[in-house]
This record gives structure tokens, C-alpha cells and sequence, in this order.
């Protein structure tokens, strides 16, 4: 990428370098916390190849992110099945197989906010969107756990702390979802902080890692409401979009005053 961007007469950007990475660093996460991180660093790169495609004319920039989102997804079931094989990921509930093809034939499907009528349970695909949220927010939460022993910034680590708060609000909600339909959420065994109180990654690179999670969490939940028939679910979601929608703007100016937000290129023709 650095090289296109040169050969073009461009300067590429900074992002970051070997300074804010300490190798020197003891452990901070155990129990496979590292894999597991790198797993949604990898389906963040999907997600975001994936958007970039379809917005690119020259070709060898196409199969530049064709190459990448090859590789992404290489990595990505590597990963999953490293975090399954030793019992670091837990396995979705089983459901019976579907035995015919059903058509919904009450509006009432979609009620979930009706004081006096009944919730239908949540569906499969419903399910799935929920799950998936509660397991990214509790690996989110461990994260930002990490960063708040580590970070020496008092005003980064309150925001930090924030970001925590959030995560615990969300896998609340959404295990209650769940529970009330005689569901076991998920229960992440990975991701235990050590007693170290030293930083792996300088305070620019943590908050650039919890921007591109609540980027990933808007992203999520964007999904989890477009597929979601129960209406108490989409105004849920749409609650916590706004909520990590404000929380994501608050770091983005934390990292304008703190000189760490690169400028993308201006629209000069």
C-alpha cells in the first residue's frame, strides 16, 4: 500500500510505528486473550476490505483487497478454531433443525414492546445477532480492562472506564434477552488481566484499538437491527447505537487534543 501510495507522488500515512509497541512489556491478558483480539482485528479487516471493494476502479487496487480479504479469512478460521480446540471460545446453542417452510401470518411477529401481549421467542437469526454482540462486548470489556490498569493519562483512562461500563451495559441487555427465552448466553472463559501494571501499547495505539471496536459495535448493531423482526430489539439497538455513536465522537476528539488523529487527504483537483 505504502509503495502505490509513493508511486503515485503521495505520502502515506504515518499510522503507527515501532514506538508503540513494547515488546519488553510482561503479559497483561492470559488464557488466549491475544488470539482472541486478533480474531476481531481480523473480522474487522473483512468488514472493512469488504467496504473498500466496491468503492475502487483500478484493478490492481482490486485485487489488492482481494488478495487481503483472502488472507483475513484465512487467519480469521485459524484463530477460531486455535480459540476452540482449547476450550477459549464457547460454542453457540444447538438448535433443532427446521423439519418444514413456515410463513409468518400474524402481524404480531414483530411485537416485542406490547405491555400486554406476549413475546414471541427470538429467533434463530435473531439469536445469532445477540450472541455475537455479548461475545465481542465481553472481549471488549477485557480489553479496555487491560487499558485501564495500564494507561498513566488520567483523562484516558476515565474514558477508558466509560468504554467498560458500556460493554457491561450491553452484555447485560442482551444475556437478559436471551435468559428470558431459557437461553444460555455466552460466557467467554479467555481474556484474564495480570496484576501488570505496564502498558504493551502506547496510549495512541489503545485508543486507536477502542476506536476501531466501537466502530465495529455501530457496524454490529446497524446489522442487528436491519435483521431483527422484534421491534423491542431494533429500539434497543438503536438506543445502544447512539450510545457508542456519542462514546465513539468523545475519543475521536480525546485523540484531536491529544495529537494523534492523522488528517485524511483534502479533496485537492
Amino acid at each position: 500500500m505504502k509503495t502505490l501510495m509513493e508511486n503515485e507522488g503521495a505520502v502515506a500515512p504515518e499510522g503507527f510505528t515501532k514506538k508503540d509497541v513494547i515488546l519488553e512489556a510482561p503479559t497483561l491478558w492470559e488464557n488466549g486473550f491475544d488470539i482472541m483480539f486478533s480474531r476481531i482485528l481480523k473480522e474487522i479487516s473483512l468488514g472493512l476490505y469488504a467496504n473498500h471493494i466496491p468503492s475502487t476502479y483500478r484493478k490492481d487496487i482490486i485485487m489488492l483487497y482481494s488478495d487481503l480479504t483472502k488472507l483475513s479469512d484465512t487467519y480469521y478460521e485459524h484463530f477460531t478454531q486455535y480459540l476452540l480446540e482449547n476450550n477459549f471460545l464457547s460454542r453457540p446453542t444447538y438448535i433443532n433443525m427446521p423439519k418444514s417452510i413456515d410463513y409468518i401470518q400474524n402481524k404480531d411477529y414483530v411485537k416485542g414492546t406490547n405491555i400486554l401481549g406476549k413475546k414471541r421467542p427470538i429467533n434463530s437469526v435473531e439469536y445469532s445477532n445477540i450472541y455475537r454482540l455479548i461475545e465481542t462486548n465481553i472481549s471488549g470489556m477485557q480489553l479496555l480492562e487491560g487499558f485501564i490498569q495500564t494507561a498513566k493519562d488520567e483523562e484516558i483512562k476515565k474514558y477508558f472506564t466509560k468504554g467498560r461500563e458500556l460493554s457491561k451495559k450491553v452484555i447485560r441487555e442482551y444475556s437478559n434477552i436471551a435468559l428470558e427465552d431459557n437461553i444460555q448466553p455466552p460466557a467467554t472463559p479467555g481474556g484474564t488481566v495480570t496484576n501488570s501494571t505496564i502498558a504493551p501499547f502506547s496510549e495512541k495505539l489503545m485508543m486507536y484499538c477502542n476506536y476501531l471496536l466501537s466502530g465495529l459495535s455501530l457496524g454490529a448493531g446497524g446489522f442487528v437491527a436491519g435483521f431483527s423482526l422484534r421491534n423491542d430489539l431494533q429500539i434497543k439497538n438503536a438506543v445502544f447505537a447512539k450510545d457508542i455513536f456519542e462514546y465513539q465522537r468523545e475519543g475521536i476528539m480525546l485523540m484531536i487534543s491529544k495529537g494523534w488523529y492523522e488528517e485524511p487527504p483534502k479533496m485537492d483537483l
